[in-house]
């Protein structure tokens, strides 16, 4: 399994190729009117941005968390922010 160590070293392309592969789709969210992609590879939650918000295409933007309550704080954050 990747550590963060590594799989932050990897191009977002790469990224996106370990998590479909090894990884687990944990499900989406909108935020200003796009689709984010939520994954769970091991420890790290990764959400994804794609181009066209479709995740057959590329990438747009990869953010990598490092644990559950890393996770939970962020989406609180963003969900306190969203009001």
């Amino acid at each position: 399994m990747f550590t963060q160590f590594f799989f932050q070293r990897l191009s977002s392309e790469k990224k996106v190729q370990q998590l479909k592969k090894k990884g687990v789709a944990l499900g989406t969210r909108a935020k200003n009117g796009r689709k984010i992609y939520i994954y769970m590879l091991g420890s790290l939650f990764v959400e994804v941005m794609y181009v066209g918000d479709n995740a057959d295409s590329g990438p747009e933007q990869v953010s990598v968390l490092r644990g559950l309550k890393s996770l939970n704080d962020y989406l609180e954050s963003e969900f306190r922010t969203s009001f």
